[in-house]
Formats: C-alpha cells, structure tokens, sequence
C-alpha cells in the first residue's frame, strides 16, 4: 500500500499529469480538498472508491483516513492543489506517515504560479532584467515567517515577487515594496488562473489596492510584483545566440 501525494494543478482539469490521472485511477481510496480539486479529477477515481473531502477534517483526521487505508491495504491518491514543492501541507503529512511506517510518494503537479504566468503570457525570467523569481507569501492569520523572510528583506533583492496568500493584506504589500521597487512598478494579480472565471488584472503598485478591492479579489490569488512584468527591452538569450554559435564552432 502507498499514499500517493498527487500535484492536481491550480484548477483546471486537464492541467494535471498523465502519472497523477492515472494513479487516481487506479486508488480505492481518493482524498482531496473539496474546494479546490477539480470535481472531474476526483470522478476518475474508480467505482466504488472511497472518496474523502478534507476540506472540513484537521490533520489527525486526515491522517487516521490514511492508517486506516493502510490497514486494509488500500492504496490512497492524496489529491494536493497546485504543486505539492511548495504551501501545500504535505511535509506534515508526510512526518505522520514516517512515524507508522507507511509508504508514500510524490507525483509533481502544475503551480499556481505557472499558470498565472500563462494566464499573462508571460515568461518571468528575461535576459538582462530578471533572473531570479521569489515565492512567498505574506504573513498574517498563518504561522509565523522565518526571520529574514520578511517583504522588506526579499524585496531589497529587486527580484520578481510572487505572493501567495496576499489578497488581504494588499496594504501592507505597498507600503513595504514601494520604497524598494517604487509606486510605478508594474504588478499583475491573476484569481483562479485556469479556471473558467479566471481573471487578470495588470497595473503599477501604486494601484495594487485598487485593483484588488475595485475586481473583488478576496481569495486563490497570486499577486506579482517585478520590472520584468513590464515590456522592457531584452537581448536574445545566449542559448540560442549566433554568438554561442560562433563559439562552438571556433573549439572544433
């Protein structure tokens, strides 16, 4: 038996992996957050599964679900939203599932930040303006940011930031960032990228709380902040650059 956390993308469907449909397929028992797996994903699983929403169970309940399987030797598809790498609560899981000795495994799936990077058309990392994108959130009603992990901390980097969990504290996002990017910054906020009512929304930080509050945003949002979301000028990459050509070349 293996509990098999599964990546089940940030909200449509079909983003999901052709392995992680698959083991859905295939798991007697299926586990996933209610309000954000697909409900298609969830009626892959095969007839007769049991199928448990844990959007209302606390993680010892969400763990005796996972002994129990174990215990009949059923093996479980774990359905995570987004990517399992990052904010999904897998790492707690997984400490459990160590300490009875159950097996588990790890099937990635498309983050929301991806998708939001699509929903923009946009690549988030450009020769010469950017080259290093930071994920974070911003701390609020969660548990507590390590020390140095602050806004003001990760924003003196100049990098791309792309919030998590920000929505609500838009305020605090400019007032931190403005110094350090300034109000003309471009930002972008994407709601439930993928999705059928995805939105997108693009601006400077100046506007940040407006473009929030005005679009009613309140939730499953990344918020973007960086110069390489503006159209800037880039020189081509060197990965496919004639120079690097030319170079390869000159070594035969």
């Amino acid at each position: 038996m293996t509990v098999h956390f599964i990546g089940a993308g940030p909200g449509a469907a079909d983003l999901i992996t052709v392995r992680g449909l698959r083991i859905i397929s295939e798991s007697p028992v299926v586990l996933y957050a209610g309000a954000l797996v697909p409900r298609e994903l969830v009626a892959a699983a095969p007839e007769g599964a049991r199928l448990v929403d844990t959007a209302e169970l606390n993680l010892d309940e969400i763990v005796e679900e996972l002994r129990a399987a174990h215990a009949a030797g059923l093996d479980v598809a774990r359905l995570q939203s987004g990517d399992t790498s990052f904010f999904s609560a897998v790492a707690e899981q997984q400490r459990r599932l160590d300490a009875l000795g159950i097996p588990w495994d790890i099937t990635p799936g498309v983050p929301a930040f991806a998708a939001a990077a699509a929903a923009l058309g946009r690549e988030l990392t450009l020769p010469t303006v950017g080259q290093t994108v930071i994920l974070t959130r911003v701390e609020g009603n969660a548990t507590a940011m390590p020390v140095g992990e602050d806004l003001t901390t990760l924003g003196r980097s100049g990098a791309l930031l792309v919030l998590h969990l920000a929505v609500g504290r838009v305020e605090r996002v400019v007032a931190e960032l403005t110094p350090l990017y300034g109000a003309d910054c471009p930002v972008a906020v994407v709601a439930r990228a993928s999705r059928a009512d995805e939105l997108v929304v693009r601006g400077e930080l100046a506007d940040l709380v407006s473009l929030v509050r005005d679009n009613g945003i309140r939730s499953v949002a990344v918020i973007m902040v960086g110069r390489v979301l503006a159209d800037p000028g880039f020189c081509d990459s060197h990965l496919y650059s004639d120079v690097r050509d030319r170079t390869a070349q000159a070594s035969l």
